[in-house]
């Protein structure tokens, strides 16, 4: 094993400035002597260290704190509203789709298109979605906010720690290294790129609403095929190659259909969406012409579901039935808290849920642990990967607030340190 980075008093203010600012990021408005309880630092310590984060613009002083507090009432503080943001993007296949939140993970510009990205050279695509980037950045900066990261949310295999897409073969790319065209499309600004499955589990993690937020669990998303991710004590699973959580491609029926991967009947062939339309006797186009726009495939399905239609019904029992055999080799090999399904299975869940459960209560193997109540639909719904991506360019703020300067306060350029993968 590597020797641990010494201790540093830089290293260790660091640290105590991300302590800080998570606090009032998790339990604001906060006083200053609440902040010194929940972190265990001394009041003078935090005092100092707010007024950093305050010069850094990123917490601001309101008036004093909520009556009934023991002492002196203290100014109360919160995380600053007009501060840095985080802007997150998706790459679908029927649609592009960019948005910026503040610190506090709330939405303040947004943008959707429908844009048909199947089999498209990534150019056209890489060059319209900058176009979108740059309009929400303008949005952002309009309500006062400093744009600070791009993150980006894509259908394939990422290299870890690259922007390099291996392999989207819902898009039809492989090889495609799409972080140097966005930043030279948008200059000084540091870009990430993710799995879409890995950035929904992590909105799951920081914004899926849940109390207390489960820390151990698989998140299972969809779009044209099936994506999941594993969060383990509240870490994101990523894999040597960063290409854990590859669910659609485990084999359901070994002797089924042969899959895109070279396999056969993997669960994408029984869950994905378009396996799942022509179960339900409709072609992808059919359905894409009665409901135009992101996500009108799956709206159909679940319109025809909810009036009674027993073909899409059937397919929605069989599809819950092989994503219920894939998950439980799964849940029985990690032992996960909770199943989260979320992206754009949720309009569906009424009709998936019944047969998914079932299998995981036949097939796990701690008899005291139900199927019925193991899996929860998100909340956050098709909205997944979008929110997870822009969250987590707050969140590397939330974590090195040091590595972030407002050029207003303290004369130096606004943005993240560090590598930008």
């Amino acid at each position: 094993m590597a020797a641990p980075l010494p201790n540093t008093q830089q290293a260790m203010r660091r640290r105590n400035l991300s302590l800080v600012l998570h606090a009032v990021a998790a339990h604001g408005p906060l006083s200053r002597a609440s902040v010194a309880a929940r972190v265990g630092l001394t009041r003078a310590a935090v005092s100092t260290l707010v007024d950093e984060l305050i010069r850094d613009g990123l917490l601001v002083e309101l008036g004093p704190s909520r009556p009934g507090t023991v002492g002196r009432p203290g100014s109360a503080l919160q995380l600053n509203e007009r501060g840095p943001a985080g802007l997150g993007a998706e790459i679908g296949v029927d649609h592009l789709a960019v948005c910026a939140v503040d610190l506090a993970g709330r939405v303040r510009a947004r943008t959707e298109i429908a844009s048909a990205n199947r089999d498209r050279s990534p150019a056209p695509v890489l060059t319209q979605l900058s176009s979108l980037v740059r309009q929400v950045a303008a949005e952002a900066e309009l309500a006062g906010l400093r744009p600070v990261g791009l993150s980006v949310a894509v259908p394939g295999l990422v290299a870890r720690d690259s922007s390099l897409v291996v392999r989207a073969p819902n898009l039809g790319w492989e090889g495609v290294d799409i972080g140097p065209e966005l930043r030279t499309a948008l200059p000084g600004l540091p870009v990430t790129v993710d799995n879409e499955a890995n950035l929904s589990a992590l909105a799951e993690l920081w914004r899926g609403g849940h109390d207390p937020a489960p820390r151990d669990f698989i998140h299972v998303s969809a779009e044209i095929g099936i994506g999941a991710a594993v969060v383990l004590e509240g870490q994101l699973l990523r894999g040597t190659h960063g290409f854990a959580g590859e669910l659609g491609h485990v084999p359901v029926r070994p002797e089924g259909p042969e899959c895109a991967c070279g396999g056969r009947g993997c669960l994408e062939q029984y869950a994905g969406e378009e396996a799942v339309l022509r179960a339900s006797g409709l072609s992808p186009e059919e359905a894409a012409a009665q409901h135009p726009g992101p996500g009108g495939r799956i709206t159909v399905l679940a319109v025809r579901a909810a009036s009674g239609d027993q073909r899409v019904r059937r397919a929605l029992r069989g599809a819950g039935s092989a994503l219920g055999i894939a998950l439980a080799g799964a849940v029985n090999l990690l032992d996960p808290e909770k199943v989260v399904l979320g992206g754009a299975l949720t309009p569906l869940a009424p009709w998936l849920l019944p047969a998914l459960e079932r299998e995981l209560g036949r097939r796990l193997t701690d008899p005291a642990r139900p199927g019925s109540g193991a899996v929860t639909v998100s909340r956050l719904g098709p909205d997944g990967p979008l929110l997870g991506a822009a969250n987590s360019v707050v969140q590397a703020v939330l974590d090195d607030p040091a590595g972030f300067r407002d050029p207003a306060g303290a004369g130096e350029p606004a943005g993240i340190r560090g590598s930008d993968a």
